[in-house]
């Protein structure tokens, strides 16, 4: 139930977007961002042991089916803890959620270095998932409503992107750890799954320091708390860029609510934006199967069919193709904007992996690798866009669980399904030794991203160098008008400047 609580009348979401770049915004990045490289070891830990846990004495007896099933268990919990820590987030506020979320994943990765059987081992998964698939709504949401709008879209593709680096890293930290010869195999892959750990200690402590979205401070009748914020951070970034500050004229003027209510919350994804629900759904949908589908297995099809038996290099250079690319191509999209770079970028890299699927047959280790490498190089920039946009186009109230919704939806129908189908396609495909029987998982990837990239090109918001309450006004706004196509409202908040 929504309680009123009063109005306001607020220039913090300009004040905010006027920011210039400081190391303050650094300290976002660090505390918020690295969620994605805990995803990202987590992944391709996975993938790159599939031979470490098939063994009945020193791994927990899995077959290839269970190693897609465990991916699946992990999506699964992912797309569940989103939606559950989400709802959470858009209610109880964006710092407690992130603090949480990131316990619970360390909580559970530690459970599963201790998995005793296969059992164990899917249950860990599905824990571990659920704090990663929270972390995914609150810190996105987070970002964005922190982030300086002329910036918004270079950092939140890169920070997406560096699950990559996670994922090297990962790929990287394996091989030792799964050398017979450099530590006993039994132990190996238990220990692989301890570092993230340790890792995620590490960003706790730097986490604790971000503060409270003032956006979702003044919403929910905290406005002199946001206040103060606001004012924090601003004296801090004029003393480390050593700028002086402009003034600012926008205001908007809210009724605050202690909460939303969940109803309001439905209305709005499924009633007022219904193209923005469409094209969010299509993006998370394509990406999802794709990358689930093709990452989580590679390691699996690598040892399988091509006789690789220490596939940590071949992950490590295909993760490295994927963060560079989104590193390099990021500012392109406040630069050339939205709707040409994510529909650029899913077209392209799902014709490429169609044609992949077709010389499949042909292919090395070293080739296959190489033609993944220059397919993620643009499929990884587009994938990291579909966070920004569920995070940008729908009102404030509903960030976080809409990222939920739409990452739940988009990876249960791709992500779930994915691990399963390939996994299938393994086992059917292994007693020939013939990897062109899973090509039909590849046409798959690249039809629902090719679809994406069509949706993206008709139905895309040009968002680009726009403060976020333009975008998509917050539904306790005065005086607005509803729904996609009337525009923002009558008190629209002047888009900031698109950088050069």
């Amino acid at each position: 139930m929504s309680v009123e609580t009063g109005r306001i009348t607020t220039d913090i979401p300009a004040r905010l977007d006027r920011l210039p770049w400081a190391r303050w915004h650094w300290l976002v990045v660090i505390g918020l961002g690295t969620v994605w490289i805990l995803d990202g070891l987590e992944v391709t830990i996975v993938g790159s042991m599939s031979d470490a846990l098939k063994p009945h004495d020193t791994g927990l007896g899995m077959s290839s089916f269970d190693v897609g099933f465990a991916g699946s268990a992990y999506v699964a919990g992912a797309c569940l803890g989103a939606l559950f820590f989400g709802h959470l987030t858009d209610r109880f506020g964006r710092k407690k959620l992130f603090l949480v979320t990131l316990g619970v994943y360390a909580v559970a990765t530690v459970l599963t270095a201790f998995s005793p059987n296969p059992a164990w081992y899917f249950a860990a998964r599905f824990l571990t998932g659920t704090g990663i698939g929270g972390e995914y709504a609150a810190i996105n949401s987070a970002i964005d409503e922190l982030i300086p709008a002329p910036y918004r879209g270079r950092v939140d593709v890169a920070i997406n992107g560096s699950f990559w680096v996670g994922a090297a890293g990962g790929s990287l930290l394996t091989i030792p750890l799964l050398d017979p010869n450099v530590v006993d195999a039994s132990w190996g892959w238990r220990l692989a799954f301890g570092l993230g750990a340790v890792l995620a200690v590490g960003i706790l402590i730097v986490r604790r320091h971000v503060p409270e979205s003032p956006r979702w401070l003044f919403i929910h009748g905290r406005g002199d708390e946001a206040e103060e914020i606001v004012s924090d951070i601003e004296r801090t970034v004029e003393e480390e860029s050593g700028k002086q500050l402009d003034d600012v004229d926008d205001t908007i003027t809210i009724r605050q609510r202690r909460t939303i209510g969940f109803l309001m919350i439905a209305r709005t994804v499924t009633t007022l934006y219904p193209k923005r629900t469409i094209l969010c759904l299509s993006l998370f949908i394509g990406q999802a199967f794709l990358y689930n589908a093709f990452f989580f297995t590679y390691g699996d099809t690598l040892s399988t069919f091509l006789g690789v038996k220490q596939t940590g290099w071949y992950l490590a250079v295909f993760a490295a193709s994927n963060f560079v690319g989104a590193l390099l191509l990021s500012p392109l999209f406040d630069r050339l904007g939205r709707v040409k770079m994510i529909s650029g970028t899913y077209i392209l890299s799902g014709v490429l992996l169609a044609g992949a699927g077709i010389f499949l047959g042909d292919f090395s280790a070293v080739t296959l690798t190489l033609m993944g490498s220059i397919i993620f190089f643009f499929a990884s920039a587009g994938a990291s866009a579909a966070y920004l946009t569920a995070s940008e186009v729908f009102p404030m109230e509903t960030r976080a669980l809409c990222i939920a919704f739409f990452y739940a939806v988009g990876t249960a129908a791709g992500g779930i399904s994915g691990p399963l189908f390939f996994g299938w396609l393994i086992d059917r495909a292994s007693a020939d030794k013939d990897i062109t029987a899973i090509a039909i998982g590849y046409f798959v990837g690249a039809a629902l991203m090719v679809a994406g990239g069509i949706v993206e090109a008709f139905l895309g918001v040009k968002a680009e160098g726009k403060s976020l309450e333009s975008i998509a006004q917050p539904l306790t706004a005065e005086d607005k008008d509803q729904g996609e196509d009337d525009g923002p409202g009558k008190r629209p908040l002047s888009p900031a400047p698109t950088p050069a």
